[in-house]
This record gives structure tokens, C-alpha cells and sequence, in this order.
């Protein structure tokens, strides 16, 4: 079986177990729960509060004095029944009410106005809370998704073959959104409800232990409601995102390939494909819209039964003198009270277990570390735009620590031998020199794509080296190694923004009048001077709205404008029309003129004038010469030309080794 050489995305098919695996591996991290609180990463997330400690601390500060504050209005309306109600005089008065007038009226209004000022206070704290952690957050999002971009720039190619897209946009947004969630709505909420709950505790035994312990008793059943609520909840978001994972995968993949599916008239089973998809989202919601439904009415029976029970033997306390009726209903305020935050708390698990789970998902992303680094102390090349292969040996593969140590000590025969690999390149060596043009062809698969690929070291070779102006790509720095290099690949990629933007790429240095220069010399001024808006018509994603000929002379603007010395053409011209090809070709005259060029090209009538022609076969280097050399050698070229041009009269002096293949013989 031939060597397959990279796909365009994921890992090579012939490691399909593999691929299983890995998707399976993908699934369950996507589906993981994760603890309510994990230390480990809770420290990690508690750094990035680190640049932002004061308004942390303010907003906890206010917190504080908030909880102090909704404990207070029970205690006030105690003071107020006893003290101006009732006239009940305390045997030791409290702090509170030896500061308050003794006229009924006169202090009544003075807890009104302490009533007032704490709901005010509240009320002020509550914005300043919440104002400052919202920022805080947002802060901290910026911070996070600026990291994990910044990351992922500079993860080695390899890393985006093995992890879909959409996966690693979602460690940007969804996760990065649940740790937002539970720093404005989560850990310092909590922290209130905490707060507020001791507080309330701790007053309602002062006032009174046994009528505290009365309204306590129905706490055993709510916790054990609780329980239940989050094991049941816990499993239903558990499905909801497994299934919004899959209703985002699937709708991206079908709208995307939607020309397929209408063509192929496969618009009924994709739907119903969708449905299913979309039914066991919905169940899982309806799951958890049933545990709520049952969670909180139950949570509000058991308070009622709480409230109940210290209005009947509170009764009887203040019927028999053993409490006063301002304790009685300060104790009813209180117990209403208690249990909300209880409630609460029961989403700030949720809040914290999502937050949890996110947070493994990324901090497992960001301490992957990248394969493909720079080097301590990089080398300068010559700058000769020379390039050599020496007995390279490469594979997809991911290898341990001991398939590595044999590939390090092995020969060229050990190194075929070994049949766990499934080696891409074996043992290629060639050199380009200097302003020469080298054309790789061979068949699909045969290795092209990668050689390219390893030049730019986008990845690392197993065995051998490649050598660019004189120093090993592994010894270079590699912003600079890759600015040595000008790519137009098979699928012209542009992006948002405008044309003048997509052709310099962020290289300022880039003046207009090169743009207009580099555009000339690929034969496209014309056409963007023909745009409403030039240089500064707007892209639309992808360069929806441009033809693929137009997207492509773009691509060829832009590698001309960065002036590399090599320059690399990954089947550039076999997706455009006659027309554009003609185009192309004037312009690569241009293009190639005192640089290095490697083209690589199924269609042999464009690499006919390269200075060499590289003929790859199953992941090695088979023959090297002219178009007139390898022609006359009768092998692998040879071959390729006459399935190529079977339809054309051949010259004489090619006859071919089967008549049959030949035009003209019968």
C-alpha cells in the first residue's frame, strides 16, 4: 500500500484506530463534570485575580458589610416590637437600645431611618459588588482568551492536525465564559451567602439557642433535597453540552458542506440526523427544567414547615413569657431568610462545576507545550536561498520515548524494517541551489506536500536534516527561517479585512507603492483598480464574493510583496481556469526571477522549464533531472508525461514501452 502523505486535517488515515481513539478521548473531555472546587485549580485561576487584587478586595469588602447589613433589618424590627410595641424592658439592654430615644414615636422613626440607611447601604454595596466584579471578570476573560490565543500561535502545526477547530474556538468562548461566570457570580457569591448564613445563625442564637435549633431542624431534609437536585442536575447539563457540542459540530459541517448535501438531495436525512441531535438536547434540558421544578418548591415547603414551627412553639414561648413576641417575629424573618441562601448556593455548584471542568479543558491546553520551539541560541544562514535534504526520514506518527531512541541509532535498512512506523519520507536527499527552480511532481500521496512542509519546519524530522542557507532548519530561528520563505498554496486563503490588508499580512514595512508594484508583476492591478474601493475593498470571510482566480493572483500579490528568497507553489495554478493559468504563469516569470523556487504540480506542462524535477514515489525520491533528462531515462516521469499527453501525438524519439498508451497505434 502506498504512503500516505498528511491529510488535510486530522492525523493520517492509515492510523484509523487511532483516530477513534482520539475522538473518542475528545467526547469524554468534552463531557467531563469535574469537581465542585479543586484546589489545584482554583489557585491557578485565583493568579489571574492577581493584577486586579484591589477592586477583588474592595468588592469583598463590600460583600461583608453587605451581609452584615441584610442581617441587620430582623434584629431592627426585634428592637422595635419589644423595646416601643410591646414595652418590654430587657433586664440588660442592648447596645442598640440604650442609644435609642425612649419616646415610642421618637424611636420608632430612629429604626425606620436605620431600616432605610441599611437597605440604601445595601443597595450601594450591591452595585459597587457587583460593577467591580463584572469588570474584574471581563478583565480576566481579556486576559485569558489574549493567553490561550497567544498559545495557540505558537503550537506546531501537528497540534491543530490532531484537535479539531471547533473544539479549540470553544476553549476560547464557552469555557473562558463558565470561569467568567463563576468569578462574577460564583466564588464571591458564594462568600455572601456564607456570610449571611453565619450571621443569621450566630444572632438567632443569641437571641434564642432552642427556638434556633427548631428552626434548624428541617435543614437535614433540605440538604438531602439538595443532594439529590445536584446529582440529578449535575447529569442533565452533563448532556446538555455533550449534545450543544454535537448540534455545533454537525450544523458546521453541513452548512459547510451544504452544496453536497443538496446535491445529493440529502436535505430529508440530514434533517432527521439534525432532530435527533436536537431531541436529546432537549430532553436533557427538560431533565433538568423537571429538577428545578421540583428543587425549589420543595426547598419553600420545608422552610414554610421551618416558619411554622417557631410560629407554634414561639407562640406558646410568648403565651408562657420565655421569649418576647419581638424575638417571635425577628425568628420568622430570620427563617424566611436562612433558607435562600441555601437555594443559591445549590446554583454556585453548578457554577463552580462547569467552572471547574472548564478550567481543566484549558489549563490542559495551555500546558501542552508546543513540539516545535526555538532554539537557545539560533544560527545565521548565508542567506543564499540554497536548500538540501540528507537522508531525511519522517512520519506523522506521534512516537514514544523508545520508538524515538531506535530511530536515533538506526541505519537506513533498520530504519525500513521497522514495521510499527508508517513512514512518509524514507531517506531523501537533494539539493536546490541557489536561484534554481525545482519542481516536485509524483502521485497523490507520494510525499510532496510535506517536503515543503519540512523545509519551513512546520514539522520535525525523525532522521537526517534539512539544511536552508547552509544551517539545519532545527538550528534556525524560526520567525526568521519562515521570512525567508514566500507560500502560495493550492487553496487561496484570504481574510477579513480589506485587500491591501490581506496582502501585506500585518507587514507594515509593506509601502503602496509595493502593492501596487508586487499586483503589476502578478497581472491582478487591474483588476483591483476595477473594485469600487481599490486596494481597499473590503474581504468578506474566506474572500467570499471573488472568484478562486481572483483569490489566487491575490495570494501570488502577497507572496511577491514580502520579497523572499524561495519561493514555494503547492499546486497554485491547478484550481484556476485557462485563462487565469495563462495569467499566472507571465507572472511566475517575475516571481521566480533571482530566487529559489520549489513548484510543486500534477500537471507536467508547468514544471517543463524547472532546472530540476524531483520525482517522488511512495515517500521516496525515485528520479532527479531536466524534463529532457528524465523523459529520455524512460521511468517514473516518463510514465506520468505519456498518461498526461495520450491524447496528444508524442515525439518520436519518446517511443513508448506500451504501444497501447500511445496515440496513433491501433
Amino acid at each position: 500500500m502506498a504512503e500516505q502523505e498528511k491529510p488535510k486535517t486530522g492525523v493520517p488515515d492509515t492510523r484509523g484506530s487511532r483516530v477513534v481513539g482520539q475522538k473518542q478521548a475528545q467526547q469524554q473531555e468534552d463531557e467531563v463534570v469535574g469537581k465542585a472546587y479543586d484546589g489545584r485549580l482554583m489557585r491557578r485561576l485565583i493568579r489571574y485575580l492577581y493584577p486586579y487584587k484591589l477592586p477583588a478586595f474592595i468588592s469583598l469588602a463590600a460583600i461583608l458589610i453587605k451581609a452584615g447589613s441584610d442581617v441587620l433589618g430582623p434584629y431592627l424590627t426585634k428592637v422595635a416590637v419589644d423595646r416601643y410595641m410591646t414595652a418590654q424592658v430587657a433586664a440588660k439592654p442592648s447596645w442598640l437600645a440604650r442609644h435609642l430615644s425612649p419616646n415610642a414615636f421618637t424611636g420608632i422613626s430612629q429604626l425606620a431611618g436605620l431600616y432605610l440607611a441599611s437597605l440604601v447601604l445595601s443597595y450601594f454595596l450591591e452595585f459597587v459588588q457587583t460593577y467591580l466584579m463584572q469588570w474584574t471578570g471581563q478583565k480576566v476573560m481579556f486576559d485569558m482568551r489574549s493567553q490561550i490565543f497567544r498559545h495557540l500561535q505558537h503550537m506546531h502545526i501537528g497540534y491543530f492536525d490532531r484537535n479539531p477547530v471547533g473544539r479549540l474556538v470553544t476553549r476560547l468562548t464557552s469555557d473562558v465564559d463558565a470561569l467568567n461566570e463563576m468569578f462574577t457570580s460564583g466564588v464571591f457569591a458564594i462568600f455572601e451567602d456564607v456570610f449571611v448564613l453565619a450571621g443569621i445563625v450566630i444572632v438567632m442564637l443569641r437571641m434564642s439557642w432552642w427556638l434556633a435549633l427548631l428552626s434548624f431542624a428541617v435543614l437535614p431534609f433540605i440538604l438531602l433535597v439538595t443532594r439529590l437536585f445536584r446529582k440529578h442536575v449535575r447529569d442533565s447539563y452533563r448532556r446538555i453540552r455533550s449534545a450543544i457540542a454535537r448540534i455545533n459540530s454537525y450544523t458546521q459541517e453541513h452548512v459547510s458542506g451544504m452544496t453536497v448535501v443538496q446535491l445529493f438531495n440529502r436535505q430529508e436525512r440530514s434533517f432527521k440526523e439534525f432532530k435527533a441531535v436536537n431531541q436529546q438536547h432537549m430532553d436533557a434540558f427538560k431533565d433538568a427544567i423537571m429538577a428545578y421544578a421540583l428543587y425549589y418548591p420543595a426547598v419553600e415547603v420545608l422552610s414554610s414547615i421551618a416558619i411554622a414551627l417557631v410560629i407554634w412553639r414561639g407562640g406558646y414561648g410568648v403565651l408562657h413569657t420565655t421569649v418576647t413576641l419581638g424575638v417571635l417575629v425577628a425568628f420568622m424573618q430570620y427563617a424566611q431568610r436562612f433558607f435562600r441562601p441555601i437555594q443559591d448556593l445549590s446554583e454556585k455548584y453548578n457554577i463552580l462545576q462547569a467552572a471547574m471542568a472548564a478550567s481543566e479543558r484549558i489549563f490542559k491546553l495551555l500546558d501542552t507545550t508546543p513540539e516545535i520551539v526555538r532554539p537557545a541560541h539560533p544560527k545565521e544562514g548565508d542567506n543564499s536561498g540554497r536548500i538540501e535534504f540528507r537522508n531525511v526520514w519522517f512520519t506523522y506518527q506521534r512516537l514514544d520515548e523508545a520508538q524515538k531512541d531506535r530511530i536515533h541509532h538506526a541505519n537506513a535498512t533498520e530504519l525500513a524494517a521497522m514495521d510499527d512506523i508508517e513512514w512518509i519520507l524514507r531517506g531523501v536527499s537533494f539539493a536546490v541551489e541557489p536561484d534554481q527552480t525545482a519542481a516536485i511532481v509524483g502521485h497523490t500521496g507520494a510525499g510532496k506536500t510535506t517536503i515543503i512542509s519540512l523545509m519551513m519546519r512546520f514539522y520535525d524530522i525523525q532522521h537526517g536534516s534539512i539544511l536552508v542557507d547552509g544551517v539545519d532548519v532545527r538550528e534556525h530561528d524560526l520567525t526568521k527561517l519562515r521570512q525567508r520563505f514566500g507560500v502560495v498554496l493550492q487553496d487561496p486563503f484570504l481574510f477579513s479585512g480589506t485587500i491591501a490588508d490581506n496582502i501585506r499580512l500585518g507587514s507594515q514595512w509593506i509601502s503602496d507603492e509595493r502593492l501596487e508594484e508586487a499586483a503589476d508583476e502578478v497581472n491582478v492591478r487591474d483588476f483591483i483598480h476595477s473594485l469600487p474601493e481599490g486596494f481597499a475593498e473590503p474581504v468578506r470571510e474566506r474572500g467570499n464574493g471573488l472568484s478562486t482566480g481572483q483569490k489566487q493572483l491575490i495570494n501570488f500579490a502577497r507572496a511577491l510583496a514580502h520579497d523572499p528568497r524561495i519561493l514555494i507553489l503547492d499546486e497554485a495554478t491547478s484550481s484556476v481556469d485557462t485563462e487565469t493559468e495563462m495569467r499566472v504563469r507571465l507572472a511566475l516569470e517575475h516571481m521566480i526571477e533571482g530566487r529559489t523556487s520549489v513548484v510543486i504540480a500534477h500537471r507536467l506542462s508547468t514544471v517543463q522549464r524547472a532546472d530540476v524535477i524531483l520525482v517522488m514515489h511512495k515517500g521516496q525520491l525515485r528520479e532527479a533531472g531536466t524534463h529532457q533528462e528524465l523523459l529520455t531515462q524512460r521511468g517514473i516521469y516518463w510514465k506520468l508525461y505519456q498518461l498526461q499527453y495520450k491524447d496528444q501525438e508524442l515525439p518520436e524519439s519518446f517511443p513508448t514501452l506500451n504501444p497501447s498508451l500511445a496515440v496513433g497505434t491501433d
